[in-house]
């Protein structure tokens, strides 16, 4: 392993996309790696890709993302890029990735996950709570849409996308009154001074994955194996692998309001699940505990009993 380190001459390609928030999980993973094999910052090369869904969000920045496509919007030319030689490994926001990767690639290492709540976020309300009747709150995510109007029917709820940057941006345009972000993406930018509350997940379970970096390579790549095992952190694994395998059972996708959280206690996992209508009418949650293990089992088993109460028509409605 030693003779096949990165080196400035012959670097490690870091495929990433081009946010602010993608740079900085980029450049977490390259500071990780650099820590755990004593090497300089140029024996790395942060390579930034530019996807289809990135286009899409631009030429069609009005319409939900769930008319634009899937999650594989943003993944697919990352990944071409990787089976192509053309980068070695590639980061992402674990929220943003399908539950299957392609044929030759593999997603099986994580970095420590970072905070999972999402923030409430405006500049004239400290809460929720404090939003007045008929408020507009602006939204790219089906989840927070519908747990929103879950809660608070009488908010009138608008498409918000783009990245962390230009919502805030469209928030202080006064499009909207408020917006979520997610707390982990404010943490990784160190913008300390977004006016924001954080949601503890008893109010607002978060999105599968939410806060997690996971870091994809090419299965035959025995190099970025061996170099990324030393940075892999085994409980964001455990508690991914339940989540995970709870939205893969649902066929969960950018169409589907989904939320999950795995937490840990001691040997025990214990996951929390819902599945919302779009329109926020109607939710189903559960809990489950058992061994860490057991994690997948849980979470597909919890999938199935939420679908069973739902009925096969849900999402459609």
């Amino acid at each position: 392993m030693t003779n096949d380190l990165p080196s400035p001459a012959q670097p490690l390609k870091i495929g990433t996309r081009g946010s602010p928030l993608a740079l900085a999980q980029a450049y977490e993973t390259r500071a990780r790696l650099m820590a755990a094999f004593d090497l300089p910052d140029d024996a790395f090369a942060i390579v930034v890709i530019k996807t289809s869904g990135d286009d899409r969000v631009l030429i069609d920045a009005d319409r939900p993302l769930k008319e634009i496509g899937n999650k594989g919007l943003f993944t697919k030319e990352i990944e071409e890029a990787m089976l192509d030689g053309f980068i070695d490994i590639a980061v992402h926001s674990m929220k943003d990735m399908p539950v299957e990767q392609p044929a030759g690639l593999l997603l099986d290492t994580y970095l420590p996950r970072e905070d999972v709540r999402d923030a409430f976020v405006s500049p004239h309300h400290a809460a929720l709570a404090d939003l007045p009747e008929g408020a507009i709150v602006g939204t790219s995510s089906l989840r927070r849409r519908a747990q929103l109007l879950s809660r608070r029917p009488d908010l009138n709820v608008v498409e918000f996308r783009g990245n962390v940057q230009t919502r805030l941006r469209k928030l202080n345009d006064g499009v909207a009154q408020a917006t979520f972000l997610a707390m982990a993406g404010l943490n990784r930018l160190g913008m300390d001074d977004v006016p924001c509350c954080a949601i503890e997940v008893d109010d607002m379970l978060p999105a599968v994955a939410q806060g997690a970096i996971g870091i994809e390579r090419r299965a035959d790549d025995t190099r970025a194996r061996d170099m990324l095992a030393a940075i892999h952190d085994g409980v964001t694994a455990q508690r991914l692998a339940a989540e995970r395998a709870f939205l893969a059972a649902l066929d969960g996708s950018c169409e589907t309001p989904i939320g999950a959280l795995a937490e840990l206690d001691g040997d025990m996992l214990r996951l929390r699940g819902e599945i919302l209508r779009p329109d926020g009418s109607a939710c189903y949650s559960d809990a489950a505990e058992g061994a860490i293990a057991d994690g997948p089992k849980i979470g597909r088993a919890m999938a199935a009993r939420l679908l069973a109460q739902a009925g096969p028509d849900f999402f459609k409605a």
